[in-house]
């Protein structure tokens, strides 16, 4: 099972109820709360070809690498991924982030991220992509953030 397409999302949301309603009103904006969602590590196949989102048939088993945060009312949170390829395009990495911080803090961290996993295999990268949601919390709200790598396999059933 090896994934030939992949499309980056992200989605933010509140909720006065629960911070699980939050996050799933954040999967609705990212478009993908149709799906089963499993999580998996972060290694690219050098044949995924890397495209727009597609709506995904309702109910479908669907392999991200998820980046998700949630909050109480007055934290700012952040949740991201971020994706390069090594330089030969052999296979590529997804490094994901979380926490209480700024658009540019976790936008930087995903940058160090990929470079250690780059250092840590002995592999020069291509360009460093980062896809980032942020959100201060209102008061008397709960909020969520998310960000998703989200894997397609040549069967995948669109629409």
């Amino acid at each position: 099972m090896i994934p030939k397409k992949f499309f980056v999302t992200s989605g933010k949301a509140i909720d006065p109820i629960s911070s699980l309603n939050a996050f799933d009103a954040a999967l609705v904006d990212a478009k993908i709360s149709q799906c089963n969602l499993v999580s998996v590590s972060s290694i690219l196949p050098p044949e995924a070809e890397e495209i727009q989102k597609v709506p995904i048939h309702p109910g479908s088993v669907t392999f991200v690498v998820l980046a998700r945060m949630d909050g109480d009312e007055g934290e700012e949170i952040a949740a991201g991924v971020g994706w390069t390829w090594e330089a030969n395009h052999k296979f590529g990495m997804v490094a994901e982030a979380h926490g209480y911080m700024s658009r540019e803090a976790i936008n930087e961290i995903l940058e160090w991220k990929l470079n250690e996993m780059a250092r840590l295999r002995g592999i020069t990268i291509t360009e460093k992509k980062v896809r980032a949601e942020t959100l201060t919390v209102p008061m008397d709200n709960y909020g969520s953030v998310i960000a998703a790598v989200v894997f397609l396999p040549s069967a995948v059933q669109y629409g």
